[in-house]
């Protein structure tokens, strides 16, 4: 075998197994990409559950606020008609000492909705602090005047029916803040909930683009191996067709030599053939023809 032969047998061989050795290649990243879109897929599917959910939290929690803007509305409604019956009392009672009573449930309603707004009204901490000092305030006022009222002696009045329907009005006024205060806890739990939803539905979106960035380009990677491969295949093809050009050249020639020579074979014979026949015909007396 001769050093070209040898030569071009061992290229064969190194392009074939580049050739393999791409494929191979081509195929993991392939496999890669395609975990890594499932992977994908599924961030996906599992946003949008998310996403269904803090519809669902939003809904509850707009469904609470709503409840809790109705009440805190009727509580203000009894608040201010109590306050209107114990103004309403004052001019009528006409002497300080006679409306006493009537002073101390005024204190006590201011403070109730000084202590409503603390609780259930966003605040900084300045507005929170000055809201405190005026509880404060009114409490001492009200402690005041209590003891003054535990000093008085019987207070008569003839409004003993406007003292009960203020009383009554203060006791609904609680009532509905209490249910201002419950619906108000059940709507920032579901508000918490929701912006945890909307916190995971944001991390699912990067962790997802970071999922689809990474898939395109293992996928553009593995798109240029292919082509690499698709490059070796071309190359072995082409030694594979130079070799068989070459083989079947050989093989034609190598039939035209065997024709050849057997041409040249039943030459001789024949050569044989009419030196035999030219020796018998000078035995014989005859004249040689070497036209056969």
């Amino acid at each position: 075998m001769t050093n070209n032969k040898k030569e071009e047998q061992e290229q064969l061989r190194n392009a074939e197994k580049k050739y393999q050795s791409l494929i191979e290649k081509r195929n993991e990243l392939n496999d890669i990409a395609r975990l890594i879109r499932e992977e994908r897929d599924m961030l996906n599917k599992k946003r949008k559950e998310l996403k269904e959910q803090m519809e669902k939290n939003k809904k509850e929690r707009d469904e609470l606020v709503a409840k809790m803007k109705h009440h805190k509305e009727l509580r203000n409604q009894l608040q201010q008609q109590a306050k209107e019956l114990i103004k309403a009392k004052q001019k009528k009672k006409g002497h300080v000492l006679k409306s006493l009573p009537l002073r101390v449930e005024e204190l006590k309603a201011d403070i109730q909705m000084l202590e409503y707004k603390q609780e259930t009204t966003p605040m900084n901490t300045q507005e929170e602090n000055e809201l405190i000092e005026m509880i404060r305030k009114k409490r001492m006022e009200y402690e005041e005047a209590k003891k003054q009222l535990e000093k008085q002696k019987l207070i008569e009045t003839d409004l003993s029916d406007t003292d009960q329907a203020i009383t009554e009005l203060f006791k609904k006024a609680d009532e509905e803040h209490e249910k201002v205060l419950k619906y108000y806890k059940e709507s920032q739990k579901k508000h918490e909930e929701f912006m945890k939803l909307v916190q995971e539905i944001a991390a699912s979106i990067n962790e997802s683009n970071k999922k689809h960035q990474k898939y395109v380009e293992i996928k553009e990677e593995a798109q240029k191996i292919h082509e690499k491969a698709m490059e070796m295949r071309s190359k072995i093809i082409s030694i594979k067709k130079e070799r068989r050009r070459r083989w079947e050249e050989s093989k034609r020639i190598l039939e035209q030599q065997n024709i050849k020579a057997q041409q040249l074979v039943m030459d001789e014979k024949k050569l044989e053939e009419i030196a035999d026949e030219s020796i018998d015909a000078l035995k014989k007396g005859k004249k040689i023809s070497l036209s056969g």
